[in-house]
């Protein structure tokens, strides 16, 4: 990116002096905010993680001294953010493929780096994460404002333009919000200027591959997330793995990208690659076998096995309430199995057990990764009912138990947020922000997940057939083996292909 004229200029598209000015005063912003020192040295190691370094050789970047140096040969750098844990799910895909392929995976959370990344990034996501809460206990906010934010397409134009306003400055999907989000990320490069230039980095944040293109990093992938384009995902300077042919026309045409509807300057093909969705080595490895003890456990008349991610912000809660009223019947019938995923939300749990107070004596509870990955491994091959509550006190298990419970479960209930990609038959309930109702367009289309059912009777509905009948499940499962055969589920080995340049040959 570039200024010319006093306009910022990003793949040949300039942006007004005026936005322009508002960028600089963003960036000054958080300069003076932080006290930011332009001639900050990093020092860093690197050190095993002690969560998933068993499961995927995996070695966290850590500003601290007393570790080990990186070894720059045969090593990716990982780079993410935990904000809610889409970023953390497609980072660890990234990690799991870049070890399949041979090489050492390296985390970089910027929320892990004390100093400019952590200050300034804790103050963006606090206000994402209010914005969001209000969005699920607020229906008028929900429907006129947050999916305007999340989409750039304004419902009631007036009110909506002016409460993105007073909200985050700009709809994401404008190209002035991606111009604003680079000048901030560019406070990152210190760190960055610590890492080897020209050492392959996968990305799973738009800040994160700003940060590393800012700091002169020359091999940056971003691996992209969601299925709804919008201009703030992108960095000139990076190669963006988008997971669908929509979305890949989408960022080369720069669709919608102006606020005023007009036509931009497309973006260079050497920019962009459709790669497919980013899914975990493990979980592509072992479609046909996890597809194939689906349709056994489904012909031997076993309880269907249902599993149910819950967010932090607690605001599906009357969804989620819902949901388990209606299957502790079929569970104590012996119809189904129901496990809900607390991830790390504690408070989640003290909710959870005031609601089934008169069912306490039927909840398992599950709350150690040993656990978690004892029972998981238990029921491969063997039947399993009841009602099974996962709960850990780290992110990284937190998310990763969704992914080692998916190999072993019949359906996945979930908003349509990263996990709409992922290859497991799916319900799809209520979105959290427009940008994911694409999410779940992308799953329904691909015959990998229901439709988006946005209301409770829907959502009941949905695991009654799931549960009753057996189309369905045959449906996606089949659909789930051919789209493995076609490379859908690809993404995260062409995204390390990308940033290596070695083939992935299974």
């Amino acid at each position: 990116m570039r200024k010319e004229n006093g306009r910022y200029t990003i793949f040949n598209n300039a942006i007004s002096k005026k936005q322009s000015n508002q960028t600089d005063r963003w960036q000054n912003k958080f300069v003076k905010m932080f006290n930011y020192d332009p001639n900050e040295k990093y020092q860093l190691s690197v050190k095993n993680n002690p969560y998933l370094g068993d499961e995927f050789g995996l070695k966290d970047i850590l500003r601290e001294t007393d570790g080990d140096l990186l070894n720059s040969q045969n090593g990716v750098i990982i780079s993410t953010i935990r904000m809610g844990f889409g970023h953390y799910r497609i980072a660890m895909a990234g990690a799991s493929c870049a070890r399949a392929m041979g090489f050492t995976p390296y985390w970089l959370d910027l929320l892990a780096i004390p100093g400019i990344t952590t200050d300034v990034i804790n103050y963006c996501n606090s206000w994402y994460s209010r914005f969001s809460r209000i969005s699920q206990s607020n229906s008028f906010f929900n429907k006129y404002i947050w999916e305007s934010v999340t989409t750039g397409e304004p419902s009631l134009p007036g009110l909506t333009q002016l409460l993105n306003a007073w909200i985050v400055g700009w709809p994401w999907r404008f190209l002035k919000t991606n111009v604003k989000d680079y000048k901030m990320s560019e406070l990152f490069r210190n760190l960055y200027q610590a890492l080897p230039a020209d050492m392959p980095v996968l990305t799973a944040h738009m800040w994160n591959c700003m940060g590393a293109v800012a700091g002169g990093m020359t091999n940056v992938v971003d691996m992209m997330f969601d299925n709804w384009p919008m201009a703030f995902q992108l960095t000139e300077g990076a190669i963006h793995g988008v997971q669908s042919p929509s979305g890949y026309y989408g960022f080369r045409a720069m669709r919608g990208f102006d606020e005023k509807n007009k036509i931009l300057n497309p973006l260079p093909k050497e920019s962009i690659r459709y790669v497919g969705h980013l899914i975990d080595h493990e979980l592509v490895e072992n479609i046909e076998l996890d597809c194939a003890a689906r349709i056994r456990r489904m012909q031997a008349g076993e309880p269907r096995r249902f599993l149910v991610t819950m967010g932090g912000a607690g605001a599906q809660r009357e969804l989620f309430k819902a949901i388990i009223e209606h299957c502790i019947p079929l569970i104590q019938k012996e119809k189904l199995t129901l496990m809900i995923n607390l991830g790390d939300h504690q408070d989640n749990w003290k909710w959870l057990q005031e609601e089934l107070k008169d069912h306490l004596d039927m909840i398992q509870t599950h709350f150690t990764w040993s656990d978690t990955k004892a029972f998981t491994d238990n029921i491969r091959e063997k039947s399993v009912g009841g009602l099974h509550v996962f709960l850990h006190d780290n992110t990284f298990h937190a998310v990763y138990s969704t992914n080692y419970l998916m190999r072993v479960v019949d359906v996945l209930i979930t908003k349509p947020s990263e996990l709409a990609f992922y290859p497991v038959p799916k319900i799809f309930n209520e979105r959290v922000g427009g940008h994911e109702m694409w999410g779940a367009i992308r799953g329904a289309e691909i015959g990998d997940g229901t439709v988006e059912v946005r209301t409770i009777p829907q959502t009941l509905q949905a695991i009654d057939l799931m549960s009753d009948e057996n189309d369905l499940l045959e449906l996606f499962c089949d659909c789930i083996i051919k789209n493995k055969s076609i490379g859908i589920y690809d993404g995260g080995y062409k995204c390390v292909e990308l940033a290596t340049g070695k083939k992935f040959v299974r």
